[in-house]
């Protein structure tokens, strides 16, 4: 890619950008949210056309008008949010699209073969007949891959493909992107995470604010280097961790039971106490009931036995509404489909728990919303081009500080922090586990759910470990290392 440009209304996207990936490596494309990554990526994709600049696809150049276009030249994208049918099974999810051999009749048992073939040749384990509804999101990801290399993909796009895997799942991509490199395949590897592009990459290619900062082999570069080149600025990987008194206990859970989405036993009894000025992390591979603890204690989901305690008293049988005015915050796994609404304005969403506040008679005191709106951009950092900008166009990470500082500003006694930081960038991150110490220092009770162990690591006081619906053991951070919490996420070992 040579000189590419590409303009929005009001953006410049990609600025002369200079960008080329060679068979049998994989280049990282690194930055944070809106550098210009995943237009550029788009427009190789043929879903933008570039405003200036050509594509060389073997020295040749070319020109795609569409995705169809990019696919004849070899080219596959594997998107952050994928692309399949939940109603059909993964045979018909490879085959949508593709021009049958026998007319109108596909032969759906040469695309089983196939499928079978590419599963066996990359080490993807895919049951053909299975409808995708039926898989994991790790198992979804494979259908992605699946199709790309189904259709003949000699360079391969995966727009931040570890987002919403677990890190197990993780693992097993990065032996098939692996496997793909050695069988002379190009890949190209978006991502904002430093630790997977240095485990994976061949080249790393460094964006911010829609330029190349710089093309670098990946044994010449460490990961403050990296951080540096992607944010223009030193970055502080652990937060600073001031001593705290630690205060009465704020939340308590006794004996807590709960079902999951298939009406089956999903929490068997859980037990904890939180204190204030006190950080607990819960540990667990994803799929071990820490959703559904979150939404129990949140009063999203209905429970079968125990008990919540908030500041002492019961809050099991009350409302969410009762919850959040007695002190409670939350912040979910799922922002975008439990945080916010997207079609909302930024100051519509800053007012979602409390609009009566914001009320007149039967009207909105509007200039009292904005007000409120500008008071949490500035405080809380929350890059948007205003208070009634839609919040759907937001990043990932400015989403994330506007949910915080919604939550925040009731001044809560106690915060459930459930993945605060899954899918924001290097900036975002920082900026959140600052705010979740502050937090801390000022002695709100801080539940934190994560499936990043550095992230539970650098942030807990105590860290309590989930497997299969119970807490197998609560060890403080100092007596914590990475294999200690592994064994007990596997249900190997116990701790008291």
């Amino acid at each position: 890619m040579r000189g590419i440009c590409k303009r929005f209304p009001g953006v410049l996207a990609n600025e002369n950008v200079n960008f080329d990936v060679k068979s049998g490596e994989i280049h990282a494309l690194l930055g944070e949210n809106g550098a210009g990554k995943s237009t550029l990526m788009k427009i190789l994709y043929g879903l933008y056309r570039p405003d200036e600049g050509q594509i060389l696809l073997d020295g040749q150049p070319v020109t795609f008008h569409s995705p169809a276009d990019a696919l004849a030249c070899g080219i596959g994208m594997i998107h952050q949010h994928f692309m399949l049918v939940p109603s059909l099974t993964v045979a018909e999810n490879v085959a949508l699209g593709m021009k049958a051999k026998r007319g109108i009749m596909l032969d759906l048992d040469e695309v089983r073969a196939k499928v079978r073939q590419l599963s066996e040749l990359y080490g993807l384990k895919v049951d053909p007949d299975a409808y995708i509804w039926q898989l994991s999101v790790g198992e979804q990801q494979r259908v992605e891959i699946i199709k790309a290399l189904y259709r003949g993909g000699a360079l391969v796009i995966l727009d931040e493909p570890t987002a919403v895997l677990t890190p197990q799942e993780v693992k097993e991509l990065f032996v098939t992107l692996k496997t793909m490199r050695d069988q002379g395949h190009a890949l190209i590897f978006i991502s904002h995470k430093l630790g997977e592009v240095q485990e994976l990459s061949t080249r790393i290619t460094v964006m911010r604010d829609g330029h190349v900062i710089d093309t670098t082999q990946n044994e010449n570069v460490d990961r403050r280097k990296l951080a540096r080149m992607m944010v223009g600025r030193d970055v502080q990987f652990q937060p600073d961790r001031p001593p705290v008194q630690v205060g009465e206990v704020k939340l308590s859970i006794r004996d807590l039971r709960a079902n999951n989405d298939q009406a089956l036993p999903c929490l068997h009894g859980i037990a904890l106490d939180v204190r204030g000025g006190e950080i607990v992390g819960i540990a667990g591979v994803s799929g071990n009931g820490q959703r559904e603890l979150a939404e129990a204690i949140a009063g999203l989901r209905p429970t079968t036995g125990g008990e919540v305690l908030l500041g002492g008293k019961s809050i099991l049988r009350e409302s969410v509404s009762v919850r959040l005015k007695a002190g409670l915050a939350y912040v979910p796994e799922e922002r975008m489909k439990h945080g916010i609404i997207g079609s909302f304005s930024v100051a519509e969403n800053a007012i979602l728990q409390d609009p009566d506040d914001y009320a007149r008679a039967s009207f909105f005191n509007f200039r009292a919303i904005t007000r409120h709106a500008d008071d949490l951009i500035q405080r809380f950092n929350i890059k948007t081009p205003g208070a009634n900008a839609t919040t759907k166009n937001l990043s990932g990470g400015n989403i994330q500080k506007l949910i915080l500082a919604r939550e925040l500003s009731r001044k809560p006694s106690v915060l459930i922090a459930a993945q605060p930081t899954r899918g924001v960038d290097i900036s975002a991150t920082e900026y959140i586990h600052r705010i979740l110490m502050e937090q801390r220092s000022a002695g709100v009770a801080i539940l934190l759910i994560s499936e990043d162990l550095d992230e539970i690591l650098a942030l807990s006081d105590r860290i309590a470990v989930m497997f299969e619906g119970c807490i197998v053991g609560i060890i403080p951070r100092e007596e914590a290392d990475v294999e200690t919490l592994g064994l007990m996420m596997a249900g190997v070992r116990e701790h008291a």
